[in-house]
């Protein structure tokens, strides 16, 4: 996998079902955080976003339907899958549940199995190297599966934490991320890790890349981080 194990927050309410899901999820290797109601939700999300949601729609006090809006009302998470899971089988509560902007709606009761494929089907959206899928920008390409990197044909040789940070680089084009959000996305939050060793590590991805004398890929925005595109 590339980086830490993707992360998931179980929202549910009911005990069983909670601790079903927490641990059938973590046997497929994700990293798992639960939540009982939605003000938790909203709290573990403001802790740590995870890269999936999986959330009850029938929760008490704060619904389902009423996190799902406030997450994708705010750009920091608005891009956080959200698998929405309803008692509701009626396509008028389908239809607003997708409206309030879920990515995904199951019926209970659901199969394990059919959850495990909508969980990895929204991972490709969001850690698309965590389940082994081909990234690439321009002359780059990065192959999650067989964990090799080619620039302009020729092959790229990394160490396991430059992949990961390629690979991060790579799964967002374009975008700008902190030495912060680097190392909980590479490193992970449960390892300490000082901010420089960020720069230390872009350095040796830099000089791989550019090894034949190709150009620098990686941007490097003063005072905000790093990015690829």
């Amino acid at each position: 996998m590339a980086g830490p194990q993707p992360h998931i927050l179980v929202v549910e309410d009911e005990p069983s079902q909670r601790e079903v899901l927490t641990y059938n999820l973590g046997a497929e290797g994700f990293r798992i955080t639960a939540a009982e109601t939605g003000d938790e939700a909203l709290l573990a999300v403001a802790e740590d976003v995870p890269d999936v949601i999986v959330l009850d729609w029938m929760l008490p006090e704060l619904s389902g339907i009423e996190v799902c809006r406030r997450l994708k009302a705010r750009a920091e998470t608005r891009d956080v899958p959200i698998i929405m899971l309803s008692a509701r089988s009626e396509e008028v509560d389908r239809v607003r549940g997708l409206e309030t902007g879920a990515d995904d709606y199951v019926v209970k009761p659901y199969s394990l199995g059919e959850l495990m494929a909508r969980v990895k089907t929204q991972l490709r959206r969001s850690r698309p190297a965590s389940v082994g899928q081909v990234l690439g920008h321009d002359d780059i390409e990065l192959d999650g599966e067989t964990h090799r990197v080619r620039r302009a044909g020729r092959d790229v040789k990394l160490g396991p934490t430059e992949f990961r940070l390629l690979a991060t680089f790579l799964e967002r084009p374009g975008r700008v991320w902190s030495r912060e959000q680097l190392l909980d996305r590479v490193w992970g939050r449960e390892v300490y890790v000082d901010t420089r060793t960020v720069d230390v590590h872009v350095g040796r991805l830099r000089k791989a890349l550019m090894a034949n004398g190709e150009t620098d890929p990686v941007r490097t925005v003063r005072g905000a981080g790093y990015g690829i595109g």
